[in-house]
């Protein structure tokens, strides 16, 4: 088994308490500052689940195009539901990403205020299990991230809750990204994930079904982040880079396309996402670690996605 080429945290070192929360927190901090990406062990997401969810992947992936499209919706706008191949590509890159994907949202009841707000979910009817095994590794995904973000919060020097706040009941979403084999008509400065960052505060990544994720460092070279049996792969977002004026790195990341490039892959990332009204605005305590001038704007998480959203081609 490759050696993991990021730190390694055990999330029960926080949950338990005691010592070794505190040492969670100050190793959390540095992966954050550092490289901005970690891997998680013993984060509580059943390795059961995340598995069957793959295979529900590939059963969806592999049906007809005209199966797969009925469930694009073009009202959604990628929300939820269907992502044909080619619509998405980084931002400040011409070229679209060689990639497919399904998003799950946040389910609320009726009566809940946000209900009228996010979009409602989109479920396959080839596949009744779908909604089943989806909804329940949305759930357990988000209770991992909520861990994080209270560690992240203590890290900051603030209240335990302040950034898990944000995202209680925020507009997190679960990406089922199907990478099929590269055409080969594709666009010579095509990429399964041209560079990016990612939007949102974190994102929890399943351990995929091959490798291609690389991360940039600060010496400019391409590092490869390994997909390693019970590893979900975190990163620090551009949101929660914003949020402590850049103390917090998002990193540049890609999906390389493989030497084999009639080989498949899949993944299956969390972007966990405040609700729209929080306000990113850098907290004063990261100001004064960083300079003690904000550098980064005052704005709200909608209007952050919003803006984000065009860049890539999805809104």
């Amino acid at each position: 088994m490759a050696e993991q080429t990021i730190p390694v945290l055990d999330l029960t070192q926080f949950t338990g308490g005691g010592s070794g929360a505190q040492a969670f927190v100050r190793e959390l901090g540095e992966a954050l500052t550092d490289t901005g990406f970690f891997a998680l062990t013993h984060h509580g997401v059943d390795s059961r689940l995340i598995h069957r969810t793959y295979e529900l992947l590939e059963a969806f992936f592999t049906q007809p195009d005209e199966v797969k499209f009925r469930y694009e919706v073009p009202g959604l706008k990628g929300q939820r539901g269907f992502t044909s191949f080619g619509k998405e590509h980084a931002k400040d890159h011409s070229a679209p990403d060689l990639k497919e994907f399904w998003h799950v949202g946040r389910t609320l009841l009726d009566d809940h205020p946000l209900a009228a707000t996010y979009a409602r979910n989109v479920w396959p009817e080839e596949l009744p299990e779908f909604k089943t095994a989806l909804s329940e590794l949305y759930q357990q995904l988000d209770d991992c991230s909520l861990w994080l973000l209270e560690a992240t919060s203590l890290f900051l020097g603030e209240e335990r809750n302040l950034v898990a706040d944000m995202a209680r009941d925020g507009n997190s979403v679960l990406r089922l990204i199907h990478y099929p084999p590269v055409p080969e008509d594709a666009p010579p400065a095509a990429m399964r994930a041209a560079p990016h960052e990612d939007i949102n505060l974190i994102t929890l990544l399943c351990e995929a079904t091959a490798g291609g994720l690389e991360l940039l460092g600060r010496d400019g070279v391409w590092r490869p982040i390994h997909a390693l049996s019970g590893q979900i792969i975190v990163d620090a977002g551009d949101m929660l880079q914003n949020l402590t004026n850049g103390l917090v790195r998002s990193t540049t990341h890609r999906v390389s396309n493989p030497d084999n490039s009639r080989s498949r892959r899949f993944s299956i990332p969390f972007f966990v996402h405040p609700r729209s009204e929080v306000d990113l605005t850098p907290l004063p305590g990261c100001v004064a670690r960083t300079g003690g001038q904000p550098t980064h704007p005052s704005i709200t998480a909608g209007e952050y996605l919003m803006q984000r959203l065009r860049e890539i081609g999805l809104a």
